[in-house]
């Protein structure tokens, strides 16, 4: 295995051009890959043979890179782009420049910001959404520090879409039988795999926390550890190309898909979400006695409001919604308790110094830049305008009414209908996003389903 970038630190944003060229060579790279994540959290990009790439800007994509859709198309409306289809500008964030651990020649990988020619960020970028939602919290003398927990299931190889998945066949040549939540003998069934994979992340700079088997049948999740949220965006946009890359040579494959299978449960992104002061670095979701402070409570409160107009940012695509079933281990409304996995926002035990909210709206397939971006968001507003919450349910919040959008068209519309939203994520990008999950949404309709063969075509 390569060794790890040993150029690049926390506090390595200028490295000198000079440094990153001996690193290179030392460490005899030959190629680099200059990637974005796009909409979906898709690495888009380009590869380039190391000894032509410059740190400078320069290297070019075209503006429409950001419209399109999952499916490999652009939609109709374009009008959030420039109708010449210009050329944006890649500039690497060194940050994130990193060994790629599973290629056969030496690569490197380095994650890129989006200008135009005349120096200003693109705005419907996922990252720069992030950083731009964390420059409203910097005007406030805050920061966010967030943690999330990502779900993905193992399965076995699927080469007909319309054959249903099924759980991949272990070390010991059998495929689960049952759900196995929390057993550690079901996790050593994929042993080769994780090693590859911790291996893999080492390489990476991801800094994985804990991993455990979830309630499906070989699903599994990892912990990131709480970090900035641009830095852990990153690792998480990262982590979901290596785990799918170390499945497939484990003859497997790694879905994020939010509701792969009909009887299992979904898979989440639970967002752990914290503030913290930029003067004194102290939580400000805690007095200095140890009591909540208001702007926790604001903090939660601005999530009950605003969650449902984001939620095309947490469930972004027609299969999310598989997943917000009642009972079902995923929440259906934006009530909040104290250790309860119940409500769409739970707050866990902890210190004081630890307070936090845990967002369990988000899915596994949501693009992480963007939910942790309007997860953050919401709570921003609640505290500028200081919101109240609703009283903490104390029971089965799956009892309650549904408060979040049931599907994809229903989510879209309310995101429309939110100016706040649309002021701190940026109105370029909401209307841009809005194009591709239109035209994702209107490719769906024209596929006619196994149920609707099976049901219909010879009872109606």
């Amino acid at each position: 295995m390569p060794n790890r970038p040993n150029i690049v630190s926390k506090d390595s944003g200028n490295i000198p051009a000079r440094s990153i060229r001996q690193w290179l060579r030392e460490h005899e790279i030959d190629e680099i890959e200059a990637v974005i994540p796009d909409m979906t959290g898709i690495a888009r990009g380009k590869l380039i043979p190391s000894h032509k790439y410059s740190e400078e800007i320069g290297m070019r994509m075209p503006e429409a890179i950001f419209l399109q859709t999952v499916t490999g198309e652009y939609p109709e409306d374009e009008s959030a782009i420039d109708p010449a289809e210009r050329d944006i500008f890649l500039k690497p964030d060194l940050d994130v420049f990193r060994l790629v651990p599973w290629t056969t020649n030496a690569t490197a990988l380095i994650i890129h910001d989006c200008y135009y020619a005349n120096g200003n960020p693109v705005e419907m970028a996922p990252r720069y959404v992030l950083k731009k939602v964390l420059q409203a919290y910097q005007q406030h003398g805050w920061s966010p520090v967030v943690a999330p927990e990502l779900e993905f299931y193992l399965v076995k190889p699927n080469h007909d879409a319309d054959y249903p998945l099924e759980p991949p066949v272990g070390r010991s040549g059998r495929a689960e039988p049952g759900r196995q939540s929390f057993s550690i003998d079901a996790v050593n069934e994929f042993d080769p795999l994780f090693e590859d994979l911790y291996n893999y992340c080492e390489t990476l700079e991801i800094a994985l926390e804990t991993l455990n088997h979830e309630a499906g049948a070989a699903q599994m999740e990892i912990n990131l550890l709480h970090d900035n949220p641009v830095a852990v965006a990153d690792q998480a946009f990262l982590f979901k190309r290596a785990v799918r890359e170390t499945a497939l040579r484990h003859n497997m494959y790694a879905t994020f898909m939010a509701k792969p299978m009909e009887k299992e449960p979904g898979s989440a992104m639970h967002i752990h979400q914290s503030i913290v002061s930029l003067n004194g670095g102290h939580n400000i979701f805690s007095e200095a006695g140890g009591a909540e402070s208001p702007l926790f409570r604001s903090h939660i409160a601005g999530l009950q409001r605003y969650l449902p107009a984001v939620m095309s940012l947490l469930a972004p695509n027609v299969n999310s919604y598989r997943r917000l079933i009642r009972h079902h281990a995923a929440p259906i409304n934006v009530r909040w308790g104290y250790d309860n996995r119940t409500a769409g926002l739970r707050i866990p035990h902890s210190s004081p110094e630890s307070r936090r909210v845990e967002n369990r709206v988000p899915g596994a397939d949501a693009n992480p830049y963007l939910a942790i971006a309007a997860s953050l968001a919401c709570g921003l507003l609640g505290m500028i305008d200081g919101l109240e919450p609703d009283e903490a349910v104390t029971g089965s919040a799956y009892e309650m009414p549904y408060e979040l959008p049931r599907n994809l068209e229903q989510a879209m519309r309310s995101l429309e209908d939110c100016k706040p939203l649309q002021e701190i994520l940026g109105k370029q990008f909401v209307s841009a996003y809005n194009s591709v999950k239109h035209s994702e949404h209107e490719t769906f309709l024209q596929v006619i389903s196994s149920w609707e063969r099976e049901h219909l075509l010879l009872n109606v």
